[in-house]
């Protein structure tokens, strides 16, 4: 079995040596970053499996590290913070964060949080062949989707969701029936975010093209009408 590695950006040492330890005991490879300096370049020359990544950091903070890390890498990504509030947590979950766990917060649930991910990984499940249509092509075996022939820079979740709607155009999906096609094993995820995922396709969509492939239905969801 490949040893997942893992990488660990969080200035209070203490706390992410337990979690590097806990880690460790799973089998997992871990390195730790105690600053946001240097993580975005670190992360991408080393191909980490999973990051587990604050959000207050010193040099540069997590929300900024995560946008940063979704322009070129898919890897997960696990942020963690001392603020509770609302606002905080769905910003970094549509910036792209695959989960998200305030401070404090018990070692055996973050390895919990770790192990679910990675199950999860890819999220969904690729089709055996491209869909297409004559603009449209969303390879499930490869996780890329082109438009025009231009690539569509995806994050994972935002690929899912697309090729779910692709898969079946016309129909009008719900948020819950989304949720339930795009991400299957992911309990934490709530409807409302499904509204940020199309926010983020429709906007890589108009980079590269006038084209809305997709339709929203007021008070009942989603549907590709590609």
């Amino acid at each position: 079995m490949t040893t997942a590695s893992i990488l660990i950006v969080e200035d209070e040492i203490a706390l992410a040596e337990v979690v590097r330890d806990y880690l460790l005991t799973e089998g997992m490879s871990v390195e730790m970053l105690s600053t946001g300096a240097g993580a975005v370049e670190l992360a991408q020359a080393k191909q980490y499996d999973l990051i587990i990544l604050d959000l207050m950091l010193p040099a540069v903070d997590g929300l900024t590290i995560c946008r940063d890390l979704r322009k070129t890498l898919d890897v997960p990504i696990i942020m963690t913070t001392a603020k509770v509030e609302e606002i905080d947590r769905l910003l970094g979950l549509e910036l792209g964060a695959d989960d998200y766990l305030c401070k404090p917060y018990s070692p055996r649930e973050l390895v919990a949080r770790v192990r679910a991910v990675l199950r999860r990984r890819p999220i969904g499940k690729p089709t055996e062949s491209p869909v297409t249509n004559d603009r449209l092509i969303i390879n499930g075996d490869r996780w890329q989707a082109t438009l025009d022939g231009s690539h569509l820079d995806l994050t994972r979740r935002e690929f899912s969701v697309l090729q779910a709607l692709a898969s079946r155009p016309g129909r009008v999906f719900s948020r819950d029936q989304l949720l339930s096609l795009a991400f299957p094993d992911d309990t934490e995820v709530f409807d409302r975010t499904v509204d940020s995922h199309i926010r983020n396709i429709r906007r890589k969509i108009a980079s590269v093209s006038t084209w809305d492939p997709i339709r929203s239905v007021y008070g009942v969801g989603y549907a590709y009408d590609g």
